[in-house]
């Protein structure tokens, strides 16, 4: 007797997230572009035939991967853009929600940080519309803002990125102090803080 179709999907999707769980842990020490196809399999524990179920290629797994990644990104890029608090509250709140992402996905953070400019061109190109994505939506937030009367959209799509391109950058300098001392996780936080404030200061002077 046949497994009802409902099982059968289940089994399927648990199989192709393990391909993914196995690639992110591969890809801690290596770039997608040296990850074999018979290296993940032997990881998941199936034939190399299994893998063409489930993914085109080793490059479409990697697409797959961004948007797993970047997914979880969506709520915290609202939170950084809220409006709530004066200027030094929002960029610090941003700062914590950031550092506490990238405590909770490590591995996630470690593989966008690599392939952003990496070898495997269908990945980059899926960042670059993830983060495009984001800056939009950033930009749909900081039209609520006070300050933003008087802003076109091209100059608050601009600061969006702005925004943006600072918090990967924030994300992946908090991976590396995952492994160094509390002061370098200290200094991050100052550094990083200060960075957005200085936007968050030019963007009160754009217009005159």
């Amino acid at each position: 007797m046949s497994h009802p179709l409902g099982v059968r999907q289940a089994q399927k999707q648990k199989t192709r997230q393990a391909f993914l769980d196995a690639a992110l842990v591969l890809l801690e020490e290596q770039s997608l572009s040296s990850l074999g196809l018979r290296e993940v399999t032997r990881a998941v524990g199936v034939a190399p035939t299994a893998f063409y179920r489930h993914f085109p290629s080793i490059a479409d797994l990697g697409v797959e991967l961004v948007k797993e990644a970047l997914d979880s990104l969506h709520p915290l890029i609202g939170s950084t853009a809220s409006a709530e608090g004066d200027r030094a509250e929002r960029c610090a709140r941003a700062v914590d929600l950031i550092a506490g992402h990238v405590e909770a996905y490590p591995a996630h953070v470690r593989f966008i940080a690599r392939e952003w400019h990496g070898g495997v061109q269908p990945v980059r190109e899926a960042i670059r519309r993830q983060l495009a994505r984001f800056a939009e939506e950033v930009k749909v937030a900081l039209a609520q803002h006070p300050e933003s009367e008087g802003w076109s959209d091209e100059d608050l799509l601009m600061l969006a990125g702005l925004y943006v391109d600072q918090m990967l950058m924030t994300a992946s300098q908090f991976l590396v102090a995952l492994e160094s001392s509390p002061e370098e996780r200290d200094r991050v936080v100052r550094v990083t803080t200060q960075r957005l404030l200085l936007i968050d200061i030019g963007r009160d002077h754009w217009n005159d």
